[in-house]
């Protein structure tokens, strides 16, 4: 069998669910659109159920009824861009640039940090937060601590903890930070070997 037939193939067993799923996404019976079409009953069940190949002559009329363009039947729809298109926000010379799409839960940020951040004020939140240091050296002061962060390294914190971060120098820090508004902490599942 060539891949052409192998597509064909994928392709008239991806009908019958497209044709199931529209129809039940729609709230019609398989009664209702057989009235509508002049499709059997027992015709429909078997094109949805994969039983029957879809041809032209069937796929017209349920097309019409749906008031769709007849490639919605056979193709899937398109796949939504993936890109990630969050407005940035600065705030006290910092630029967060949303990484996630969804509100709620965790969320992906990528921060540059000014090089006119230099004063800490610490600050304290619900939360609890991952930050790892893309470029430039960071400084991060957590409770007691003051550490100076250099690229690659990572640290992971409850922003109960009064904490702050900026620039050592008159270079820009570029951080990834992922947040848990409500205390979720990220989840490591791959150990090394």
């Amino acid at each position: 069998m060539s891949a052409q037939d192998r597509d064909l193939d994928d392709v008239i067993a991806g009908v019958g669910p497209r044709l199931r799923r529209l129809r039940t996404e729609r709230g019609t019976t398989l009664t209702a659109l057989a009235e509508t079409t002049g499709i059997s009953l027992s015709t429909l069940s078997r094109l949805e159920s994969g039983d029957r190949k879809p041809s032209l002559e069937l796929l017209l009329p349920i097309a019409r009824a749906h008031q769709i363009p007849l490639d919605e039947l056979v193709s899937e729809p398109p796949v939504e861009d993936p890109r990630v298109k969050g407005t940035p926000v600065r705030r006290e010379h910092v630029t967060f640039q949303p990484l996630t799409r969804r509100p709620g839960g965790m969320q992906a940020y990528k921060l540059v940090v000014d090089p006119g951040r230099r004063e800490p004020n610490p600050r304290v939140h619900e939360g609890y937060e991952w930050l790892y240091v893309l470029s430039g050296t960071l400084r991060l002061v957590l409770g007691e601590h003051d550490i100076l962060m250099k690229p690659g390294e990572a640290a992971e914190f409850d922003t109960r903890v009064p904490h702050w971060f900026g620039a050592v120098d008159d270079r820009p820090v570029e951080i990834l930070s992922l947040f848990g508004p409500q205390g979720e902490r990220m989840h490591v599942r791959a150990k090394p070997t």
